[in-house]
């Protein structure tokens, strides 16, 4: 048996951080088993489902490297073929219509809470043959089983049991025309030939409702694995409150897509004691067997170490190309080549890819202003000092070579009675206008000379005034 799998999204809003480890997981488990990804975009909702957020779950997909076959299925084009699988159960007697109005099952409903009771629909037009008034737009109700029950023998849940006197006799098209989720996802998965439904355990309960759907249209149920949700440290489930909750906004703050994959695959699913995980072991390894079924805890310091790992890994070509999108004002080409000899130093130092932009700007323009904490290292004292450098580099004395240069402000400082720190410091807050940066020496080396001597004279002048 081929494995199909798909992952189907509403864009009704920003694809979360949630969804797409759910997209991962079913992602992984089909190419673990040679089988396929489909992706189906269910945009039924029409008030609510934007073309934005469609090309955005397209993008963030791409971003990750996580590739569908085929081409997306877009749900709300096969409306048509939704409202005809419920006209042929209503003629198998499967399903009947609804007459009841809003207000009548409103008054029910209400009912029901002022005696303490769930509510279900108590199936009055089930199996009426009564005239009704022609000005009312009927539903379709499924005629669901009410005797026995339904059981899910699920791939992280185990097996799960529900009483079919739970479960009422669902709408499957709305008074409207238009079909229900229920309808459409179950239509949707028996055309596409789906095998393993994976998704979160929040559908756990449309699960049971859904396979009574497959059972009166006669078809084959496929598998189902439902995935324990991510929560956020305080253990409620990871929303916006705890920060960034959508996946955009983690490509936003500077996060590598391979940081992400890793860290998503590690939410709910091990292998041993391997952290690092590689996109072909993760494909070698994945099974349902090793994913939990509690809930995990997002950890923002946790996925900041793992994105600080796959900065040093990356090429620095290739994070260079990576970053420049990050920078906040044109990066030339003189800069780009700065920027690529100071890397290897500029990765030690970054959690994310903004951090690492940030820190690049060292390279890219001198600094318009300087932090407060520059000011120590701006008395008289320092200010001479800097000039003395100043005039050893303009009458070349002083090399820009890292190394040369290194032990010749050694040799400065002992002579003036001075700390070494208190004078790279002092060339630190000129050259990058804070105190928290590579090598001062470095960063001569590869801006040379003259721009050296630029920001020196500049720092100078600022805090002779």
């Amino acid at each position: 048996m081929t494995i199909n799998v798909r992952f189907a999204p509403s864009p009704t809003g920003v694809l979360h951080i949630g969804s797409v480890r759910t997209a991962l997981f079913n992602w992984l488990y089909a190419r673990h088993n040679k089988g396929n990804f489909f992706l189906r975009i269910e945009d039924t909702d029409k008030l609510r489902s934007t073309d934005e957020n469609t090309r955005l779950i397209f993008k963030i997909l791409e971003w990750l490297k996580i590739d569908w076959d085929g081409k997306p299925v877009i749900q709300s084009s096969r409306i048509d073929r939704h409202k005809e699988v419920a006209i042929d159960l209503v003629n198998k007697g499967k399903a009947y219509y609804c007459y009841c109005t809003s207000e009548e099952l409103a008054s029910k409903k209400e009912q029901c809470l002022k005696e303490n009771k769930p509510y279900k629909y108590d199936g009055k037009c089930r199996n009426s043959n009564n005239n009704h008034d022609p000005n009312i737009k009927p539903v379709i109700r499924l005629k669901s089983e009410l005797e026995g029950s339904t059981t899910v023998n699920d791939m992280v849940q185990g097996e799960v049991t529900v009483s079919n006197s739970q479960l009422d006799d669902l709408v499957l098209i709305r008074s409207d025309g238009t079909p229900t989720y229920m309808l459409s996802v179950v239509v949707d998965d028996h055309d596409m030939n789906i095998t393993h439904v994976i998704r979160g355990d929040d559908h756990l309960t449309n699960t049971f409702r859904q396979i009574q759907i497959y059972k009166a249209c006669g078809w084959e149920v496929p598998k189902f694995g439902h995935i324990p949700l991510i929560y956020g440290p305080d253990g409620a489930k990871l929303s916006k409150r705890h920060g960034a909750a959508s996946a955009i906004d983690y490509m936003q703050l500077g996060y590598l897509p391979e940081a992400i994959a890793n860290y998503l695959l590690r939410l709910g699913w091990s292998h041993g004691n391997d952290e690092i995980i590689t996109r072909e072991d993760a494909i070698k390894w994945f099974d349902f067997d090793s994913v939990g079924k509690s809930p995990s805890r997002f950890d923002m310091a946790k996925l900041q170490n793992l994105n600080a790992h796959y900065i040093k890994e990356r090429n620095n070509e290739s994070l260079l190309a990576y970053t420049l999108p990050f920078f906040k004002c044109t990066v030339d080409e003189q800069s780009k080549r700065n920027i690529l000899k100071g890397m290897n130093s500029l990765k030690e130092r970054a959690k994310t890819v903004v951090e690492l932009a940030d820190n690049a700007l060292i390279y890219v323009n001198s600094p318009e202003t300087y932090e407060e904490k520059c000011s120590k290292y701006a008395t008289s004292m320092h200010l001479e000092l800097l000039q003395e450098i100043v005039d050893k580099l303009n009458t070349n004395e002083y090399s820009t070579n890292e190394e040369e240069l290194c032990n010749s402000i050694k040799e400065f400082s002992q002579s003036k009675g001075v700390k070494l720190v208190e004078i790279a410091q002092a060339m630190r807050g000129a050259l990058c206008g804070k105190l928290a940066s590579p090598s001062v020496f470095e960063i001569v080396s590869i801006i040379g000379k003259e721009e050296t001597i630029k920001r020196l004279k500049s720092f100078i002048k600022y805090y002779s005034k």
